[in-house]
């Protein structure tokens, strides 16, 4: 059975704080638990004044602490912005504090723009060591070798589930050659999807964290009673892509009526082109596409992801799509 997990991107609503962001992302985690899905994970942005997570490891202690039983993870750390031992230890941490419930999912991308990349110290060339990185990073998170100097304390010996996170074929690539499970960036990023999973499927080297493939993708739901409550809901998104796409980056604005009429064609044509993963509409019309999206791509899990201006709006399309999971 396809198993469903949520990605909350931690908006920061146009007039909203960080720490109300971060304490919605905490509720929402608890509801998701209520609802039946399999994890929650959090993803790492910088210089996003309408994302709260940049302190990954950080903001997913918080949610930890307040949940009970779902996994929680990151979807994902940007490895090349820091050493390996750093994050072993951080997730180390959160294991130990948490145990059988951590994930960590790693990107090779920087997460942001090039000026923030300087400022984060990360040289450009960083990500051509990712896969040697990734390698690393699992070392310290295995039990310890015989003689082995350094150690992630917490860390050594916490066997934290490591995933390699893409929008092309470089990660799956590497998943596979790793035996890892891998998890798609369709989302935001729909090009790769078919042929990143079937690279994937095709190169699989079975592995001890790993005997056959597993694969996650990810898609937007705004789901909602009536489906113009839905489009409605969506718009926020599309209006903070838009800008994002235009280089003004931004909080999350209020959602508009005829988003049409508020934008350029093409960049609303780019923007709906980016989220072509997304679920929109009524309780039917949700788990109609959801469906579909699971017998085109046969993947193990799907990852939902509601980034919506009204926290209330937000719970509500996760709960309708939850509706799937039983």
């Amino acid at each position: 059975m396809t198993k469903f997990s949520v990605l909350d991107l931690a908006p920061i609503n146009e007039g909203g704080t960080a720490g109300e962001s971060l304490r919605n992302s905490g509720d929402l985690a608890q509801h998701c638990e209520r609802f039946g899905y399999h994890r929650f994970w959090m993803a790492e942005h910088h210089n996003m004044t309408g994302i709260a997570s940049a302190a990954t490891a950080v903001a997913l202690g918080y949610i930890a602490s307040q949940t009970k039983s779902i996994r929680v993870g990151a979807g994902g750390i940007m490895l090349p912005n820091h050493a390996p031992l750093i994050t072993a230890e951080q997730f180390g941490t959160l294991a130990a504090l948490y145990p059988g419930r951590v994930d960590l999912g790693l990107g090779r991308a920087p997460g942001t723009d090039q000026a923030t990349l300087r400022a984060l110290r990360r040289a450009p060339e960083s990500a051509e060591s990712f896969p040697q990185d990734v390698q690393e990073l699992m070392m310290y998170l295995d039990d310890p070798k015989p003689g082995q100097k350094i150690q992630a304390v917490p860390g050594a010996g916490s066997k934290v589930p490591v995933w390699i996170l893409g929008s092309s074929l470089f990660g799956a690539q590497l998943a596979a050659h790793l035996g890892l499970p891998y998890a798609f960036a369709s989302h935001f990023a729909p090009d790769y999807l078919q042929v990143a999973l079937q690279a994937y499927h095709q190169n699989f080297k079975p592995s001890k964290y790993l005997d056959k493939p597993y694969t996650m993708a990810a898609v937007n739901v705004f789901a909602a009673d009536t489906e113009a409550a839905a489009k409605y809901m969506k718009s926020s998104m599309q209006l903070q892509f838009i800008a994002l796409r235009q280089g003004n980056p931004g909080p999350l604005t209020a959602p508009v009526e005829n988003i049409e009429s508020h934008v350029d064609p093409s960049a609303l044509a780019a923007a709906n082109h980016a989220l072509k993963y997304t679920a929109t509409g009524t309780p039917e019309q949700t788990h109609a596409y959801l469906r579909n999206f699971i017998a085109a791509t046969a993947v193990n899990e799907v990852m939902l992801t509601c980034h919506a201006f009204d926290h209330q709006a937000r719970i509500r399309s996760l709960e309708i799509a939850a509706e799937l999971i039983n």
